[in-house]
């Protein structure tokens, strides 16, 4: 089966350039994005799969986030990578986030699931990166409206004093 994703070489300057440059992230934020995603990996809790995901995600103020996959005996229970960074940007007053890092063990690498995937849409621009990092530290990057197509957002719903009847 081949990749629905080209996997771009982090070793090769030219295109990890054109990235940040598509993407609107700088050279420093694209490299503080895949060191802290690579380095939550190894705080995965994931005694039964063994599939060990970092997360880490950039504010639109600037700050980082970090996460890493937290599983439970009672599977569904478990939390994935994401949504733990997300949490401790949001409770931390940071609701704007302009980029998500994700890295696994595989390669090809691991996009976010569907449930992270609306997650993320609550607190992201649709146009916002989502740069996926492989086992070898070689990444794909997909916008979010291209990993969440004919997304449902916060914007659907109507304001919270409007009610129906």
């Amino acid at each position: 089966m081949s990749s629905q994703f080209e996997n771009i070489s982090i070793k090769d300057d030219a295109l990890v350039d054109a990235t940040c440059r598509e993407y609107g992230l700088t050279k420093e934020e694209f490299s503080e994005l895949h060191k802290r995603c690579v380095a939550a990996k190894s705080t995965a809790y994931c005694p039964y799969s063994k599939f060990r995901v970092g997360s880490s995600i950039l504010s639109t103020g600037g700050a980082y986030f970090n996460g890493a996959n937290v599983e439970n005996a009672s599977y569904p229970v478990g939390t994935c990578a994401e949504r733990v960074a997300f949490g401790k940007a949001v409770t931390e007053g940071h609701r704007r986030i302009k980029a998500v890092a994700v890295a696994t063990d595989i390669s090809p690498p691991a996009s976010p699931c569907g449930m992270c995937r609306q997650f993320i849409r609550e607190f992201c621009d649709l146009t916002a990166p989502i740069v996926m990092f492989d086992k070898d530290s070689n990444y794909t990057v997909k916008r979010l409206s291209e990993l969440l197509p004919l997304s449902f957002g916060p914007e659907a719903l109507p304001p919270p004093a409007q009610h129906f009847v």
